[in-house]
């Protein structure tokens, strides 16, 4: 499986003819197009495949996925068949060198549906595609290295009230078949502040916390609030059980009252969008020993 990002596509439309009707097919990517084709059994298509301008009058033969055709497919302008969602990796080569010339991938897409079954949702509460923004300025775009996400960078100003929501594709493909999966959204709506650093104790009963480095500044504008919480020890912070349970906008907090083991667990989030908040930072305390 593959994923393949397209912020702003331009395509070119053509058209292959096959025996019963024609097929909208689309440049995606170079040297990738895509075939959009109705959910039907036993459905062809023909598609014109070309090696290259500069190899006219050349012995030019054709593969699919590495195998060469039976009989020999030859030609520098060929046409293809394309059955169901068969599509794959058309090479061209020099003959009798074997020599590379060209390739041209055909990824099939059912239309118009576009039923998606690629990926399957961990939950019904979420989406195919999950995103998310540590602050309000982004990375440049470019693929994680694993190539199951994808870093993007909005050129807005920070300051700058958002007016359109951001629009992201993301295309998928497993073999031949191809699919899209769209998300909408505002920057504000998916900032969430990194963990909390530097999350400190004093005088058994003050803590202290600092804002993330990658926050925007300054911070009397890009103003974070906090959700601090006390469970009892041996809980996680996402506990429902929980000893005290408290908001607040400074980086600092007393506890009022006396335990000796218990965890101190603290979050931020935007306080002007109520966006996403953050994972949570803790202090675990048992009697006189604290690790935070």
């Amino acid at each position: 499986m593959q994923v393949l990002l397209l912020i702003s596509l331009s395509v070119a439309i053509c058209w292959a003819s096959s025996d019963s009707h024609q097929e909208n097919m689309e440049t995606l990517t170079d040297n990738v197009v895509v075939l959009r084709v109705p959910h039907d059994h036993g459905i062809e298509s023909r598609v014109p495949l070309t090696c290259g301008q500069a190899n006219d009058n050349m012995p030019i033969f054709w593969r699919k996925n590495g195998e060469e055709f039976t009989p020999p497919l030859e030609g520098n302008q060929v046409t293809v068949v394309v059955k169901e969602m068969d599509g794959g990796n058309y090479t061209c080569h020099l003959g009798p060198s074997k020599e590379y010339l060209n390739h041209t991938v055909i990824l099939v897409q059912l239309d118009p549906d576009n039923r998606t079954v690629i990926l399957e949702k961990s939950s019904p509460e979420e989406d195919h595609i999950h995103c998310s923004a540590p602050n309000y300025k982004g990375n440049p775009s470019s693929l994680d290295a694993d190539g199951l996400g994808v870093h993007c960078q909005d050129a807005a100003c920070p300051y700058k009230e958002e007016q359109y929501r951001i629009s992201l594709t993301v295309y998928i493909h497993s073999y031949a078949l191809l699919e899209a999966y769209t998300k909408s959204f505002y920057l504000r709506e998916i900032v969430r502040p990194a963990k909390l650093p530097n999350l400190r104790i004093s005088q058994g009963k003050n803590f202290s916390w600092d804002y993330p480095e990658s926050w925007e500044k300054p911070c009397t504008f890009f103003g974070l609030q906090f959700e601090t919480k006390v469970v009892p020890s041996g809980q996680s912070c996402h506990s429902r059980e929980y000893i005290m349970n408290d908001t607040t906008e400074q980086t600092r907090y007393e506890i009022n009252f006396k335990l000796k083991k218990y965890t101190f667990c603290v979050r931020a989030q935007d306080k002007h969008t109520h966006g996403p908040w953050s994972q949570w930072s803790q202090c675990t305390v048992n009697k006189r020993e604290v690790k935070c």
